[in-house]
C-alpha cells in the first residue's frame, strides 16, 4: 500500500487503520511543521521535542474522528489547521501543568484599548519572532494564543481559569510591548 508518497487522504486512512508506515510518514511530513507551532510557546529544545511528540500521540489517537467533507485541495490546509491545534493545545497543557502564574493589576475592560499595528511587508518572519521573544512569557503565550492560533479570549481564559477581561488584559499589553520594541528597532535600523 505504501509508496513513496501518498495523498494525504489515504496517509490519514492508514494512520486511523493504526498503519506503522503511515504513522511513521504522517510523523516525518509533519515534524517540522509542529516544531514551527510548539516552538510559538515553548523555547527550551528538549521540551520542544518532548511536546511535539506528545502531540503526535494525540493526534494518532484522535486521526480517525478527523473528517474532511470540502473539496481536495483544502484538505492539506484543513489537516494542519487540525494538527497545529492539538499541537498547540498539547504545549499549552505543559505550560499550564508547570503552574505559571498568571497575575493583573485591576484593569477594567473599559480602560483597555485596541491597538492596530501596522507592519512594513518586509519585515521578515525571524524578525517578528525576535520582537515575540522580548516578551514577557504570559504576554508571548496569550498573544500566541489568541492571534497566531485563534483562540478566543473566552478559550484562553478557560485553559487558564482566568476571567477573559484578564486575557484581552494581557494581549493588549503585548501590542503596546511589540509596538514599541518594533519602533525602537525601526530607529535602530536608519540611525544606521
Amino acid at each position: 500500500m505504501l509508496k513513496k508518497e501518498l495523498a494525504l487522504k489515504d496517509l490519514i486512512d492508514g494512520c486511523a487503520k493504526r498503519d506503522n508506515k503511515c504513522e511513521e510518514l504522517l510523523y516525518k511530513t509533519f515534524y517540522g511543521y509542529l516544531s514551527g507551532v510548539v516552538f510559538r510557546y515553548v523555547k527550551q529544545r528538549h521540551s520542544i521535542n518532548e511536546l511535539i511528540n506528545d502531540a503526535f500521540v494525540r493526534i494518532f489517537k484522535k486521526i480517525g474522528d478527523f473528517t474532511f467533507t470540502g473539496p481536495p485541495d483544502e484538505l492539506p490546509k484543513v489537516f494542519k489547521g487540525w494538527i497545529g491545534r492539538i499541537a498547540a493545545n498539547t504545549a499549552i497543557d505543559s505550560i499550564r501543568a508547570r503552574k505559571v502564574l498568571l497575575y493583573v493589576d485591576d484593569i477594567t475592560d473599559d480602560k483597555i484599548m485596541n491597538i492596530a499595528i501596522e507592519t512594513p511587508d518586509n519585515l521578515s518572519f525571524q524578525a517578528i519572532m525576535a520582537l515575540m521573544d522580548e516578551l514577557p512569557p504570559i504576554q508571548q503565550l496569550i498573544f500566541n494564543m489568541h492571534q497566531i492560533e485563534g483562540f478566543s479570549h473566552e478559550e484562553i481564559g478557560k485553559k487558564f481559569e482566568i476571567p477573559p477581561s484578564t486575557s484581552r488584559v494581557y494581549l493588549t499589553r503585548a501590542r503596546v510591548k511589540l509596538a514599541d520594541l518594533y519602533q525602537k528597532s525601526m530607529m535602530t535600523y536608519y540611525d544606521k
